[in-house]
């Protein structure tokens, strides 16, 4: 571990996770062009309460001018051919997408939909989806492993139809590069993936994302990592991680997924038991009759 200031860096192999601010981390020690794949999950500007932290800017504007910033940064750390994915909220988008028209390529505006078990609301059409852009640098010159990421068909090949548009007829291709509309269950509680965080994203997420646009050995970076899910898939993948985040309870879960720390700060990194794992009945039934 090293310090710059309030910024703390863990590193273990190739996986490095830095403690401190998106702003300042990205400005000081990530050199330019040095990045092949971004993923940016930030705060959603909603309210959500991130461990106390809340997340909600006092003006859209002054929520745009920091998002700004940081999306400068990424497009400014990131290699010639490299890949940049940032999601947002529905209301943000449409300001990410045309700041980003002017630095960049945007090769696919993804919608990833969800079921939604909760209350929806009354008044409107409550959301069940959120929007990620996959931008490029240079659209000629990018990294897309199509054959890593291929999905079963539901259309022809299911039903054994045959392509007469083939010089030699055959049954329709079973395989295919997904869409632009992607369907992955929201992390919930239950899941053996969850860990204590309002806006998890799922590994599966994640995956399609990193075979897709890095390759083995290449660099991978999440600047608001929160579970650090892009850590631990980038780490699962052959990948360099490289992970910012700014509040410490997030940065043991880090610490632990990528296997960095055992302890921290003299407290055991273990996943917070939920209230359902907390008495096992076999074990309750060997304490009462053992």
């Amino acid at each position: 571990m090293s310090e710059d200031q309030d910024i703390k860096i863990f590193e273990r192999d190739i996986q490095r996770i830095i403690f401190g601010d998106a702003l300042e981390s990205l400005k000081s020690l990530i050199p330019d062009q040095s990045v092949d794949l971004i993923f940016a999950d930030p705060p959603y500007n909603i309210g959500k309460d991130f461990n106390g932290r809340k997340d909600k800017w006092d003006t859209e504007a002054e929520y745009l001018a920091w998002c700004y910033q940081w999306l400068d940064l990424c497009i400014q750390k990131l290699k010639p051919n490299g890949s940049f994915y940032v999601m947002s909220s529905t209301q943000a988008m449409p300001f990410f997408d045309i700041h980003l028209r002017k630095q960049s390529h945007i090769l696919s505006r993804i919608v990833w939909h969800y079921d939604s078990s909760g209350v929806q609301a009354k008044r409107y059409y409550g959301s069940m989806y959120e929007p990620i852009l996959f931008c490029v640098k240079d659209k000629e010159n990018y990294t897309f492993n199509s054959e890593d990421i291929l999905i079963e068909a539901k259309t022809g090949a299911k039903r054994k139809l045959i392509d007469y548009r083939k010089p030699t007829p055959a049954v329709y291709n079973s395989r295919k590069v997904p869409g632009n509309v992607w369907e992955f269950p929201r992390v919930r509680y239950r899941m053996d993936e969850y860990e204590d965080h309002p806006t998890q994203k799922p590994v599966a997420l994640l995956e399609r994302i990193i075979l897709a646009s890095s390759n083995p050995g290449d660099i991978v970076l999440d600047p608001f990592s929160g579970t650090f899910t892009t850590s631990y898939v980038a780490k699962k993948y052959g990948r360099q991680s490289l992970g910012i985040e700014i509040e410490e309870e997030y940065v043991k879960i880090g610490l632990r997924r990528l296997e960095i720390l055992t302890s921290y700060k003299g407290e055991e990194l273990r996943r917070k038991p939920r209230s359902y794992e907390k008495i096992d009945p076999a074990q309750q039934t060997l304490k009462l009759f053992g």
